[in-house]
């Protein structure tokens, strides 16, 4: 789709309902922890989440401040990116996460952020190398970048499936626009947003001082399956 019929306006479904309001209400605290963390400025970024049994998922009303975020400005959205429920015309980047979401099947949560650090790094397209074992463990590898894409349609949507599809990394930075994130739930989408942003940080503080010291890939394997399947409650 060429730029000047870019659908960059999403609207709003017909009405409210209020339906799956508990999980609404739920994806609207998980804004807070963006905000929090630092990772978004004035309405940038938004959280989107699956729908348990539903060909549906939830996502930020666009333009829809931080402050004022109640479950009423979360739309509900079918997986072609269409509003079915919800006063709110959905997310810009509505499109991408309905192409996430219909291409990768274990995708249950998304993020999107313009965290400084992490965006830095993808505004020089460079990958943020696994000199970490904070990121061995969470992302197994360094964290790609992805191409750069147009807002408006599935474009975004497409490159981070072609970059994420059988990596490790939870997380993409998109060239010269920021981070997205993908997990298991929207919850799990937020860690890896603000792991992302703190490994950014770090790795550009160690390259002021010199270059940072690589991970082997062996060492890299062992502590990222340490982590999946030792570390914590299980």
């Amino acid at each position: 789709m060429s730029a000047d019929t870019r659908n960059t306006v999403k609207t709003a479904a017909s009405g409210e309902s209020g339906t799956f309001r508990a999980q609404r209400e739920d994806l609207a605290r998980l804004h807070q922890l963006l905000v929090s963390n630092g990772l978004v400025t004035w309405t940038s970024g938004n959280v989107s989440e699956r729908v348990p049994g539903e060909d549906l998922f939830l996502i930020k009303g666009s333009g829809v401040g931080y402050d004022e975020l109640t479950w009423e400005g979360i739309t509900v959205c079918d997986l072609d990116g269409r509003a079915v429920d919800g006063v709110k015309g959905p997310s810009s980047d509505t499109d991408a996460h309905a192409y996430v979401y219909r291409h990768m099947a274990e995708v249950a949560g998304q993020v999107h952020t313009h965290s400084p650090y992490a965006t830095a790094w993808a505004a020089r397209a460079e990958p943020i190398p696994c000199v970490l074992t904070a990121m061995a463990d969470e992302f197994g590898g360094p964290i790609p970048v992805g191409p750069f894409a147009l807002i408006g349609d599935d474009s975004i949507g497409q490159g981070i499936v072609a970059t994420l599809q059988g990596h490790r990394s939870p997380a993409v930075l998109m060239q010269n626009h920021g981070v997205f994130t993908i997990g298991g739930s929207a919850k799990a989408a937020v860690k890896a947003a603000v792991m992302t942003e703190d490994v950014a940080r770090t790795v550009h503080f160690s390259k002021q001082l010199g270059e940072p010291l690589p991970i082997s890939d062996a060492d890299v394997t062992a502590l990222w399956q340490r982590y999946q399947n030792a570390y914590g409650q299980k």
